[in-house]
């Protein structure tokens, strides 16, 4: 997972940093957050990208909030949080996927709210699952949505809740597309 926000530090490394800092070892980390430790060390060197909810599970079990995974800062808003247009934090999960995370300046959230854009000419991101739920909103040019064996075709304005514990992916139809997705681990 490698920002685009430009504040110096890498996800892998703040997890390294965070994990050595508690003297944590990685096969620690990585038994305790059911994680094998082979795929473990691959996120943390950033030879994998890291899935959104295992960035949870890490940042659960470092006691921290993913805000500091993602920033290197904390969440300081507890009441409301303002996210400006293109200025949430840039994350790119996959050549071709990357997403905005809008609410990551907020302590203690129970939802990630993400903006997420698409581009077809780029190879598509496998299947993922995650514990919860997902909504996805189509903002502008056309998703597809594969849910388990399902797909559906989506234009702006379309949207589609499941449950995210079935393997799923998004990609674009036919050039660029973005949607708003709304994950509840």
């Amino acid at each position: 997972m490698n920002e685009k926000n430009g504040n110096g530090g890498h996800v892998p490394q703040r997890i390294k940093e965070f994990r050595e800092i508690l003297e944590i070892s990685a096969f620690d980390l990585a038994k305790e957050t059911d994680i094998p430790y082979e795929t473990y060390c691959k996120y943390e060197n950033g030879d994998l990208d890291i899935p959104i909810s295992v960035l949870y599970t890490i940042a659960n079990h470092l006691g921290t909030d993913v805000t500091v995974l993602l920033t290197g800062e904390e969440a300081r808003m507890d009441s409301a949080a303002v996210c400006r247009k293109g200025k949430g934090v840039q994350i790119q999960r996959y050549p071709g996927y990357e997403f905005s995370s809008l609410a990551y300046n907020f302590k203690h959230r129970t939802i990630e709210p993400l903006l997420v854009s698409l581009d077809s000419s780029k190879p598509n991101a496998g299947a993922v699952s995650h514990s919860g739920q997902e909504f996805n909103y189509v903002v502008e040019g056309q998703v597809k949505v594969i849910v388990g064996k399902s797909e559906h075709i989506l234009s702006p304005g379309d949207s589609i809740y499941f449950d995210a514990r079935i393997p799923h992916g998004q990609s674009a139809v036919n050039g660029s597309a973005q949607f708003l997705t709304i994950i509840q681990e």
